[in-house]
């Protein structure tokens, strides 16, 4: 099968073209490079350009009049950047976002996989901060805002135009192609996971755990941390199971938890990548972040029913495959 993707040379996208070429599937990737890398489209079909280039999807499709289907990655999603430059967020993310779907339908694609965001759910410590895709949904940041109206559209031209999607709903993504082919690409990341790799790499001093009187467990945030590789699998799933989703779903809009239905607090995180890299990490505390929220993590049981997908890799495997992405990152990217 063949699948246009959508921001495909960054982090999350070369992860999921890795997948599937492995499954044996042909991504065709579109992406600006704005925060994508050439190296990561190395050896693939790639477009550079952007997703609202009518005239570029226009001559992609021309020259792959079999792409079946899209996935949609391309996406700003730092959350203190959505806070500060709220303009540039719905710009690139909803302005933009609508046209390519459009365009898309101009193409005669009906049938997108959407990188959507857990951020997008209220918090639910009734609930032990556990979350399904029926819970409670209040964006707190510009960027979660964009997601869920991206969704909004999505449902709305479901209904309108016959447009076909599945949106999986992120929770917090770790580690790295465990073949190393791609990983978190940024010299200074946001993530919680590359900025435990930049103190033990010496990138910084201290790491700073940001909000400390939230009100779980510990005091500090709570969130479910996927593997990227279980994550990429997930999309191949949603591509392969397209159909299936939508008829056993009854819906041509179907959101999806993308999790490992367990919570784990910032301190706890900190403690296991302490306990893989065979070292302590110097700390510090400091007040939420703009845009910060308690967290919550995954019901993933639409997961299991509707992709027939459950993720393999644990915590430990993503600070692992994080720590040698680090090597690999260097020789490959330079930096």
């Amino acid at each position: 099968m063949k699948i246009l993707v959508a921001g495909g040379a960054g982090y999350i996208g070369s992860t999921v073209c890795s997948a599937l070429l492995d499954a044996g599937h042909t991504p065709v990737i579109l992406d600006s490079l704005v925060n994508g890398r050439i190296e990561f489209t190395r050896g693939r079909e790639f477009y550079k350009g952007d997703i609202a280039d009518g005239a570029l999807l226009g001559t992609i499709m021309a020259a792959h009049p079999d792409i079946e289907c899209a996935i949609h990655l391309a996406a700003l999603i730092v959350v203190p950047d959505s806070v500060a430059n709220p303009y540039g967020y719905y710009t690139e993310n909803v302005a933009k976002s609508l046209v390519f779907y459009n365009n898309l339908l101009a193409n005669g694609i009906k049938k997108i996989v959407f990188s959507s965001s857990a951020a997008m759910y209220d918090d639910s410590p009734e609930t032990d901060f556990i979350v399904t895709e029926e819970s409670p949904l209040k964006p707190k940041s510009p960027y979660s805002r964009t997601k869920l109206m991206m969704e909004m559209i999505l449902e709305d031209f479901n209904a309108a135009y016959g447009l076909n999607a599945i949106t999986l709903r992120y929770f917090n993504i770790i580690g790295a192609d465990p073949q190393m082919r791609s990983g978190l690409q940024n010299a200074s990341p946001s993530h919680i996971l590359g900025k435990l790799v930049s103190v033990a790499e010496g990138a910084l001093d201290r790491f700073t755990v940001t909000g400390t009187d939230w009100p779980t467990r510990d005091g500090t945030g709570i969130r479910d941390y996927i593997h990227v590789w279980d994550l990429a699998r997930a999309h191949v799933s949603a591509v392969e199971r397209f159909d299936a989703v939508i008829r056993d779903a009854g819906s041509g809009y179907v959101p999806i938890n993308l999790g490992c239905n367990n919570g784990v607090t910032v301190r706890e995180i900190v403690a296991a990548f302490e306990n893989v890299y065979g070292q302590k990490i110097e700390q510090d505390t400091a007040p939420p972040r703009a845009g910060d929220v308690a967290g919550a993590y995954a019901d993933t049981k639409r997961a299991a029913a509707l992709l027939q997908w459950k993720p393999e890799l644990t915590i430990e495997d993503g600070i692992r495959h994080a720590l040698q992405w680090g090597k690999a990152r260097r020789e490959m990217l330079g930096y």
